[in-house]
């Protein structure tokens, strides 16, 4: 018979023998294989595995996500880190291509981690990353579990430098930020930790100026801002920002900080808002006028407070509790402050977890 995968055969009487031919498909090259086989649509990866274990290994392989990133073939899924209301925590998928578009759940959580609290949410490269957290009775912990989106395993991985639950968690230049929040009692609040994946290793560093009362957090122009917890002196909110060319956090721009009151996501270089104090509104930063525009409102029968933002292309994905989603192109609000209309996904019929967090992955 023919052979794709290049593993095994049957002969005559009914026996396997082993296939001395390694290519990816038989009478082609690798190269023109790859070619061919990255031109699948990311929701068929699943059936691509299923075909030999050498397609199995190349789908879950670097060169895989390095190629279809190269050529631009990769596609944006969207994580969601929710808790229900016995505060028990699960992870939801979503593909926004998806004609019939529902949040799908991601099965085989570490159980240990179920019941934490506080946990930061990240992802890099094709993994997503759960780390620290706490619980009612257990101190912050160092310890990461990341899940392979290509081989949908979980696996522990290299600990936390410190210990750290309610921090705040951001890439920068192809490492994982954790930052801030609450610690062991030998943890310095003051602190972030670095993850470097070509290392699989954390480095820690101190800055008086990080506090750890963390609100949110953005990354725009190449930076990491912190929103904080109000000033003590001035009773204001405050924010951070860091410095990638002196290592250093400074206080953010007091202007910008103002409207920076609910969860924030950056699309081309432009910084929004969800305004969540009466209603949803969706606000925006001109750093020209240096103001705060209102972009618009969004339909109280749509959305679900409380919400988080994350961005796919020019499109803002509003997700709300029982993650009912709201999408938002941005290309189309030309009519600030009236009342926006986008396409939504329902939300599950089932549930109404509350989200915590929203991460992209490209594949």
């Amino acid at each position: 018979m023919e052979h794709l995968g290049g593993e095994t055969e049957s002969s005559n009487n009914g026996d396997k023998v082993e296939v001395t031919d390694s290519q990816l498909i038989c009478g082609l090259p690798d190269d023109i294989s790859l070619f061919c086989l990255a031109r699948v649509p990311r929701k068929f990866h699943s059936v691509l595995k299923c075909v030999s274990k050498r397609w199995r290994d190349l789908v879950c392989s670097e060169e895989w996500h390095s190629y279809r990133q190269k050529h631009k073939l990769d596609e944006t899924w969207i994580y969601a880190l929710c808790k229900d209301r016995f505060d028990e925590i699960s992870c939801y998928v979503l593909d926004p291509t998806s004609p019939r578009r529902c949040w799908k759940l991601i099965q085989g959580l570490p159980p240990r981690i179920l019941k934490r609290k506080g946990m930061g949410f990240e992802v890099l490269g094709k993994k997503m990353f759960l780390l620290g957290g706490c619980g009612w009775s257990e101190d912050a912990t160092d310890e990461v579990y990341t899940y392979d989106a290509s081989m949908n395993s979980w696996v522990e991985a290299a600990p936390l430098s410190t210990a750290r639950c309610y921090f705040a968690c951001e890439v920068l230049d192809e490492k994982i930020y954790a930052i801030g929040g609450l610690g062991s009692n030998s943890s310095d609040p003051h602190s972030w930790d670095t993850y470097d994946p070509c290392t699989n290793s954390w480095k820690s560093h101190k800055d008086s100026n990080i506090v750890p009362e963390i609100e949110d957090s953005v990354v725009m122009d190449g930076k990491i801002y912190i929103r904080c917890g109000t000033s003590p002196v001035t009773s204001h909110v405050y924010a951070v920002v860091y410095e990638p060319s002196s290592g250093t956090w400074q206080h953010a721009d007091a202007d910008m900080v103002s409207g920076w009151r609910g969860p924030a996501v950056v699309v081309d270089g432009v910084l929004y808002v969800l305004d969540q104090s009466s209603g949803t509104r969706l606000m925006m930063w001109q750093k020209e006028r240096r103001q705060w525009m209102p972009v618009g409102k969004l339909s109280p029968l749509l959305t679900r407070p409380p919400c988080q933002l994350v961005a796919v292309g020019k499109s803002i994905f509003v997700v709300g509790k029982g993650l009912s989603t709201v999408v938002i192109d941005v290309r189309d609000v030309g009519n600030m402050g009236r009342v926006m209309v986008g396409s939504s996904i329902p939300k599950l019929i089932s549930s109404d977890d509350e989200v915590i967090s929203c991460k992209c992955m490209a594949i």
